[in-house]
C-alpha cells in the first residue's frame, strides 16, 4: 500500500542458512559477519538467528571463521564440490546439453599481455587469471576489456580459454618511429604491451618524416582477415630522447593519457586561488596553529600537513589536513570525469602523469607554505598518555608555516635543533605510539626495498640507491593511517542502515601460497608458523625482523609479500588483514587518487546527515579504480626496469656481485645487488641438465654435481642491456 514500509523477508533456519552460505559463495574474496550478510541480502531476520546459521554451515565445513564474527567460504571444499559438478557437466555435454554450459563460462575482463604474445585475463570472479595462447587472443592488446570463454573441466592445474569478443579498447595512442614508403608509412614502438606497427596515409602524417618520433591516434584496428592497424599522427616528437619517448610509451601502454583534454584544462581557468571571507565563515579556522608539511624534496603536490597545539588543560591537539579537492572539482563535469578515467597519479622514474591538471596539483591544491588553503581534515585531541579523547572531522582553512624535506625533518628529530624542533619531536611521540598499537594488534611490518635513481639534467641515471625509511617517513604515515582508519570507522559506525562507502581492504594470504612459502623458509633456516592469520602475522613480522640482520633473509620478503592478497577497492569492508584494522578508507592523498575524492564526498555529506548513494554503482567505481591502480603499478615497474637498463648499458662487459632470487624449469634467475636488476639464465646456457627439487630452492647439475641455491651470492658478467625490451643478459664468472 501506498505510504506503508515494507519490511524485509524473514526466511525460515533452512533457507536462511542456503541464502548466507550463496551469499559468501558468490564473494569468496570476502569475509563477512552476520550484520553484513543481513543488509546485504535485505533479509527481516535477526543477528542472532543469521549467526546460528553461520555456526552450523561452519560445523559443516561450508564456510571457516576468520575472527570477530566474520566468515568466507571454504575454497577447498568448494573446489571439490565445482570438480565433480564439471565432472557431471562434461557426461552432460555428451547427451547434447552444452548451450547452458557454454554460457556460464563465458566471462569478461582485462588483458595482461605478456611479451610473448600470450595473455592473462583479469577476471573478478575468478582468483586465478585466464590464461589465453597468442593465437586465441583474437587481436586483443593491453588493457582490452574482453569477453573470454574459460576452460574449466578441472583437468588443468590453471584456467585457460579463448577471446571470443573485444569490448573495449583500452590503447588509443602508440608512440614510436615514423617509416616512410611510397603509398604509406609505418609507426613502429617497440612496447610489447601495443600495438607494434599502426598504418598510416600520407595525409594523416602531419608532416612527419622519416626516422621521426610520433604520437599516433588509431583509427581503425582492423577486422575479420584483415589484421592492419590504422591510425594517424597527432604530434611530432622529433626533438625527444629515446628515453622520453620509452617512458611516454609506458604511459601508453597502460591506457594513460600523456596530456589532457582541452575542455579539461578551459574548465581550470576561471579557478582562482584567492579565498573568500564568505568561504572562510563556512569552515574551522587553523591558520594561527602551528602547521608544517614533510614530503620528499622533489614534491611538488603537497597532499597533506600537520598542526600541533598544546591545549590548556595539557592535553595535545593534533590536524590532520588534507588538500580540499573536491572544493574544486566537481561532479558531472569534465574535470571530474577526466581525474575518474585517470583514477591515479603514476609515478615513472623521471616524471609524473598526474591525475589532476597542474593548476590544480602543484598550485591550488597544493599545501605549499606561507599560503591560505582550503583542506578537509581530521583533527585528534590527545591526552597525556596519548589516548584519543575527541575527534572532529570536517572542512577547514590553514596557512602552513614551514615545508621539510624528509632529511630536514629527520635531522630535528635526531638534533632537537632547528626550527619547528620542539613540535615535531612532540608528533614523533604520539606517532611512535600509534605505530606500537598497529603492530600490538597483529599489523604485518614488511617493506621491500625501493629503488631510487640519481639522474642528470638529461634524465639519465648516474647513480641510484635503496631508500632509507626513518621516522620522520613514519611519522607522517602513522598519522595518515590514523585518519584513513578513523574516517571509514566513522562512517561504518553511523546509526542505521548502511551508507555505502569506498573502503581500502585487503584479504588474508592464500593458505596454499603460504605451506609453499613456510616449507621454502625452512630451507634457509627460518622455521614460520601459517596455520592461523595470527601466527602468519607473528611469523611474518619475525622474518623481518631477521632479515633486517641477515642479508640473505631479505630475498624472503618480496616472496611472502607474494603470498598476500593484493589490497583493493570495495565497498564490502572485510578489513585490512595487512594493517589489522577493522575499518580503514583512503582519505589522505586526494591530489593523486580518485579514491580519495570519492571518500571526501560521502564523507562530507555525512558530516551531519545521513546520504547513501547507490551501492551497486559505487562498487563499480570501485573496481574501476582498483584496475587503474593495477595499471600504474605496472607502468610505475616498466619504468624503473627500463631505467635499470640504462644505468648499465654502458657498463656492459663489467662483473658484477648477484645473488639468485628465483629458480624455474628452465633456468636461474639472478638479481645484481647493487641495480637489482634482474636476469635470467638458462639451464641451456650452462650446457647441463639440472634437477629442481621439489620446493624450487635448489637446482643441481646430473653431470658435476654442481648445486645452485636461492640466495646463494655468484660474480656474473654483464653481457648485453637491450632498451628495446629492457631487458639485461648475464653470464656467470
Amino acid at each position: 500500500m501506498k505510504g506503508k514500509k515494507v519490511k524485509n523477508k524473514q526466511l525460515n533456519p533452512e533457507k536462511l542458512k542456503i541464502v548466507i552460505y550463496k551469499t559468501l559463495v558468490s564473494n569468496p574474496k570476502k569475509r563477512m559477519n552476520a550484520k553484513q550478510i543481513i543488509m546485504k541480502r535485505k533479509l527481516g531476520n535477526s543477528y542472532a538467528s543469521a549467526n546460528d546459521a553461520l555456526k552450523k554451515l561452519e560445523q559443516e565445513k561450508k564456510i571457516i571463521h576468520v575472527k570477530d564474527g566474520r566468515y568466507r567460504v571454504n575454497k577447498e571444499l568448494l573446489a571439490k564440490a565445482n570438480k565433480e559438478k564439471n565432472s557431471k557437466g562434461d557426461k552432460d555435454q555428451t547427451r547434447g546439453k552444452t548451450s547452458k554450459r557454454r554460457s556460464a563460462n563465458m566471462l569478461q575482463g582485462t588483458v595482461d599481455l605478456t611479451r610473448s604474445g600470450a595473455g592473462y585475463i583479469m577476471v573478478d570472479e575468478m582468483e586465478e587469471d585466464v590464461y589465453v595462447p597468442e593465437k586465441y587472443m583474437k587481436n586483443a592488446f593491453h588493457g582490452d576489456v574482453v569477453k573470454v570463454t574459460v576452460n574449466t573441466s578441472g583437468r588443468r592445474r590453471k584456467p585457460d580459454g579463448k577471446v571470443v569478443e573485444i569490448i573495449k579498447r583500452n590503447t588509443k595512442k602508440v608512440i614510436g618511429k615514423v617509416s616512410v614508403n611510397k603509398k604509406f608509412a609505418v609507426v613502429h614502438n617497440d612496447n610489447a604491451r601495443l600495438p607494434g606497427d599502426i598504418q598510416v596515409s600520407p595525409k594523416n602524417l602531419l608532416g612527419a618524416k622519416d626516422g621521426d618520433n610520433a604520437l599516433v591516434e588509431i583509427t581503425d584496428w582492423g577486422t575479420g582477415q584483415n589484421k592492419e592497424i590504422w591510425g594517424k599522427v597527432i604530434k611530432l616528437l622529433a626533438d625527444n630522447s629515446d628515453s622520453d619517448v620509452a617512458m611516454q610509451g609506458i604511459l601508453l601502454a597502460q591506457g594513460f593519457e600523456i596530456d589532457f583534454p582541452t575542455d579539461v584544462l578551459k574548465e581550470t581557468e576561471p579557478m582562482s586561488e584567492v579565498i573568500t571571507e564568505d568561504e572562510i565563515s563556512k569552515r574551522r579556522d587553523f591558520r594561527k596553529v602551528t602547521t608544517v608539511t614533510i614530503d620528499p624534496d622533489t614534491a611538488k603536490d603537497f597532499d597533506d600537513a600537520l598542526s600541533i597545539q598544546k591545549l590548556d588543560n595539557g592535553n595535545t591537539e593534533i590536524g590532520i589536513h588534507i588538500a580540499d579537492v573536491t572544493h574544486y572539482v566537481k561532479p558531472k563535469t569534465a574535470l571530474d570525469k577526466e581525474a575518474y578515467n585517470r583514477s591515479t597519479s603514476v609515478y615513472l622514474v623521471d616524471r609524473v602523469c598526474p591525475m589532476l591538471p597542474e593548476k590544480l596539483s602543484n598550485n591550488l591544491c597544493s599545501l605549499v607554505p606561507h599560503v591560505d588553503r582550503y583542506t578537509f581534515s581530521a583533527v585528534f585531541t590527545f591526552d597525556e598518555k596519548f589516548k584519543i579523547v575527541k575527534k572532529w572531522f570536517g572542512k577547514a582553512i590553514i596557512h602552513s608555516d614551514r615545508r621539510f624535506s624528509y632529511e630536514e625533518a629527520q635531522e630535528r628529530l635526531e638534533s632537537g635543533e632547528g626550527d619547528y624542533a620542539e613540535e615535531l619531536r612532540a608528533m614523533n611521540k604520539i606517532a611512535l605510539k600509534l605505530r606500537k598499537e598497529k603492530f600490538k594488534n597483529g599489523a604485518i611490518a614488511f617493506e621491500s626495498d625501493e629503488i631510487k635513481f640519481k639522474l642528470d639534467e638529461n634524465a639519465k641515471p648516474i647513480g641510484l640507491y635503496v631508500k632509507q625509511r626513518k621516522d620522520a617517513h613514519m611519522l607522517v604515515e602513522d598519522f595518515m593511517l590514523l585518519a584513513n582508519k578513523q574516517v571509514a570507522l566513522y562512517i561504518s559506525k553511523k546509526p542505521g542502515a548502511e551508507v555505502p562507502y569506498v573502503y581500502r581492504i585487503h584479504d588474508e594470504p592464500n593458505p596454499e601460497k603460504l605451506q609453499e612459502f613456510a616449507m621454502f623458509a625452512k630451507e634457509l633456516g627460518v622455521k614460520m608458523k601459517v596455520d592461523t592469520p595470527d601466527q602468519v602475522a607473528k611469523s611474518f613480522n619475525m622474518l623481518a625482523k631477521k632479515a633486517k640482520e641477515n642479508e640473505e633473509l631479505k630475498m624472503l620478503e618480496p616472496l611472502a609479500i607474494r603470498t598476500m592478497a593484493k589490497a583493493v577497492y570495495s565497498t564490502e569492508n572485510i578489513g585490512h588483514y595487512g594493517l589489522a584494522f577493522e575499518h580503514y578508507a583512503h582519505f589522505t592523498s586526494p591530489i593523486r587518487r580518485y579514491a580519495d575524492v570519492l571518500v571526501h564526498r560521502i564523507l562530507e555529506k555525512n558530516l551531519k546527515d545521513t546520504t547513501r548513494v547507490n551501492k551497486e554503482k559505487l562498487e563499480s567505481k570501485c573496481k574501476y579504480i582498483s584496475l587503474q591502480e593495477r595499471k600504474a603499478n605496472v607502468a610505475e615497474r616498466d619504468s624503473i626496469k627500463y631505467k635499470q637498463v640504462e644505468y648499465l648499458k654502458d657498463r656492459v662487459g663489467e662483473d658484477f656481485e648477484a645473488r639468485i632470487s628465483g629458480i624455474i624449469d628452465r633456468g636461474i634467475f639472478v638479481q645484481l645487488i647493487e641495480s637489482r636488476a634482474e636476469s635470467m639464465i638458462s639451464f641451456t646456457e650452462l650446457g647441463d641438465y639440472f634437477v629442481i627439487d621439489e620446493n624450487r630452492m635448489k637446482a643441481k647439475s646430473s653431470k658435476t654435481g654442481k648445486t645452485y641455491t636461492m640466495g646463494d651470492t655468484l660474480k656474473v658478467k654483464l653481457i648485453k642491456a637491450d632498451l628495446e625490451t629492457s631487458r639485461i643478459d648475464v653470464d656467470i664468472v
